[in-house]
């Protein structure tokens, strides 16, 4: 907010259904369903309902990784269109409660799973594989998922909204997020200045979890080329055939960003 604006905030915050400029139409300050509706179900176990957001990435890219490991882990990808409100729907919300993509209903445990990181989490668990059962680098991985999942909102989510969604354009905030999105890269470049992998030697949940994130870098007005070890493990990342088809999945997304 500049000096000169005449916007005074409330002492009691009350919502304005009317000002919430591109997303008015889908938030609210409430939880639970708007409408009545079953989710659809395939023939796989693992029925993913997402969309290919950087969130969503994460989860496709490491159910792509694991087929092309031969792990098995046959999966439905379903479509959910967050701008018409499908999220809010009842059969959505019974498997995430906070209306977010991505979720995931595994039908052989009957186990519901929201929450990007405990998606992936829970598939490394149950294939045992992508995260290192030595205690030291399990924690080095489980570290730098739970450090995107912190980061998330800064590397691109809160640029974003302000750059691109918000009814008025505000220098404060902007440059806020900007600056500190360039600081969260910078710390992944230092990281990945001594080891090829987040977690250390290993590819992992830990990459899957940052490299789509990263991917959105021209849409967060970043140079790439400012941060070497990122661009080299960006692109390390995306020579993999399982990101690339995860980076498409549900609904194909345009070319891939080549860093």
């Amino acid at each position: 907010m500049s000096a000169n604006s005449t916007y005074t905030p409330p002492k009691v915050w009350t919502w304005d259904a009317e000002n919430g400029g591109a997303f008015a139409s889908i938030n609210r300050p409430i939880a639970g369903p708007t409408h009545d509706k079953d989710l659809p179900v395939g023939k796989h176990p693992l029925q993913l309902h997402s969309l290919a957001t950087p969130n969503g990435v994460k989860v496709t890219v490491m159910l792509e990784e694991l087929l092309a490991a031969g792990y098995g882990a046959e999966y439905d990808a379903w479509l959910v269109n967050i701008h018409e409100g499908d999220q809010f729907s009842s059969g959505f919300v019974d498997v995430n409660p906070n209306s977010k993509i991505p979720a995931l209903f595994d039908k052989e445990t009957g186990v519901r799973v929201f929450e990007s990181g405990a998606i992936l989490l829970y598939l490394a668990e149950k294939y045992r594989a992508f995260l290192p059962r030595d205690l030291a680098a399990r924690t080095e991985t489980l570290n730098w998922l739970f450090w995107l999942q912190g980061s998330a909102p800064y590397l691109g989510g809160g640029f974003g909204h302000f750059y691109a969604y918000a009814p008025e354009k505000f220098e404060y905030p902007i440059n806020r997020f900007a600056m500190e999105a360039k600081r969260q890269l910078d710390v992944l470049d230092q990281r990945l200045e001594d080891c090829e992998y987040l977690g250390g030697d290993d590819y992992s949940i830990a990459d899957m979890a940052c490299w789509p994130w990263v991917s959105r870098y021209e849409w967060q007005q970043v140079n790439l080329a400012d941060y070497p070890n990122v661009r080299s493990w960006y692109k390390r990342l995306l020579a993999r055939d399982a990101v690339q088809k995860g980076y498409h999945m549900p609904k194909h997304m345009g070319e891939i960003p080549k860093g």
